[in-house]
């Protein structure tokens, strides 16, 4: 059963996917292309700053593609644009990690400094938060698309007499000592 099996087609969260991959994806192209206005070598270590951010030739042309998947995900939209951002958030996520152990190494390629280290979590989690709304929590409302799927594939309940559980305090009934 692949994940998108469960999931509604058609719903109004598929326009909150939408605008987080659309606003992602023209972000990361604007700098992306900003960046490569600014002839920097394809992977030199010291970058040069644009929209606050340090950027070289591979960093650019990276926000571009990334950029144009993200723009892409959002004219596909509906369920494809929520996992869509659900990875390129988690792929920054990595990214910020990878950047934060390479900071003021010679394996710095993409001209990492703290500030886009502290944007690519940044953006990772608001693209993955995009990509993860109204789609993944533990107490959905009963008016949401994700609950009703779910709930038209669920085993029926048995039928017989209640039991109690005890949720609270799990553990043994009487405790020694109490």
């Amino acid at each position: 059963m692949k994940l998108q099996d469960e999931l509604p087609v058609d719903h109004r969260l598929a326009t909150v996917y939408r605008f987080g991959a659309g606003l992602g994806g023209v972000f990361l192209m604007v700098f992306g292309i900003l960046g490569l206005f600014d002839h920097v070598g394809f992977l030199d270590t010291q970058g040069k700053q644009t929209l606050g951010l340090s950027s070289n030739g591979a960093l650019s042309v990276l926000s571009i593609v990334f950029g144009a998947i993200l723009i892409i995900g959002a004219v596909i939209g509906g369920n494809f644009a929520s996992t869509l951002n659900m990875i390129v958030g988690l792929i920054f996520i990595l990214a910020g990690f990878v950047g934060l152990m390479v900071l003021d190494s010679s394996a710095n390629r993409l001209a990492f400094e703290l500030p886009n280290v502290i944007f690519s979590f940044a953006f990772g989690f608001a693209v993955v938060t995009f990509g993860m709304y109204g789609r993944v929590s533990s107490h959905l409302p009963h008016d949401n698309p994700y609950w009703r799927e779910r709930q038209e594939h669920a085993a029926p309940m048995p039928s017989g007499p209640k039991t109690f559980v005890k949720v609270i305090r799990p553990g043994p009934p009487n405790p020694i000592g109490h």
